[in-house]
């Protein structure tokens, strides 16, 4: 009797992976495409509802690349990113002590779209050095089930990954969560000796608006909620 060929597992492997990650990147992509459609839409019902209030402030939502998108409200700019790769877990987070995920492992794979938080000044006048801020991700599935990690309302909005489904009810909730976030976020001047220096090359070489580091949190250690 012929031995098995150890090529053959490999390749078996090999299948049963791609096709594992491949379904959870087109569920990651599709979630993502309706969130960009989501966020357009937005866009375009609070331009109507805010340029009755004040004609000079902006919302705009605008595709940077396939997977990003920025949705600017005034001074706050929200980039959501699709990080193309399939994740899963180290052995010590606590989706493996779910037993939705213990019943099948490939459960744990998911793809992950990030939310910035980001000066919208930053983008107007190039600020290449400027800081955006992650306040939240979500993880998403072959089955579509999801779950969150953020800050402060964005991090318990939804983390029951066994039940929650996409849908544009959750996927509204979230970037609504994001946008109010940001709207509370609001800058902290650095310390004054963190900007006290600059250099004659600075000033000649580019504009100085755009040499200074700018963010929300600048100089100081963005830790937790507890901090702002």
């Amino acid at each position: 009797m012929m031995e098995p060929n150890p090529h053959d597992r490999i390749v078996e492997l090999l299948k049963e992976k791609i096709s594992l990650k491949q379904d959870v990147y087109e569920k990651t992509k599709s979630t993502f495409m309706r969130m960009k459609e989501l966020l357009f839409s937005m866009a375009g019902d609070l331009t109507k509802r805010i340029k009755l209030l004040d004609k000079e402030l902006v919302v705009s939502c605008r595709e940077s690349g396939e997977f990003e998108v920025e949705f600017t409200l005034a001074d706050e700019t929200l980039l959501f990113v699709m990080h193309t790769n399939i994740f899963t877990f180290d052995s010590s987070h606590l989706i493996w002590k779910q037993p939705y995920v213990q019943a099948d492992k490939n459960r744990s794979y998911c793809g992950k779209i990030f939310i910035y938080n980001f000066l919208s000044d930053s983008f107007k006048y190039n600020r290449i050095n400027d800081l955006g801020y992650l306040i939240g991700r979500i993880f998403i599935n072959k089955e579509g089930h999801f779950f969150v990690e953020g800050r402060k309302q964005m991090g318990y909005l939804y983390n029951d990954f066994a039940s929650a489904e996409l849908n544009d009810d959750a996927l509204f909730k979230i970037i609504e969560a994001a946008v109010m976030f940001s709207l509370d976020f609001d800058p902290f001047t650095p310390p004054f000796e963190q900007q006290g220096e600059i250099t004659v090359r600075d000033v000649n070489d580019a504009s100085l608006q755009s040499r200074i580091t700018t963010g929300k949190r600048l100089g100081f250690r963005f830790q937790s909620d507890n901090n702002f």
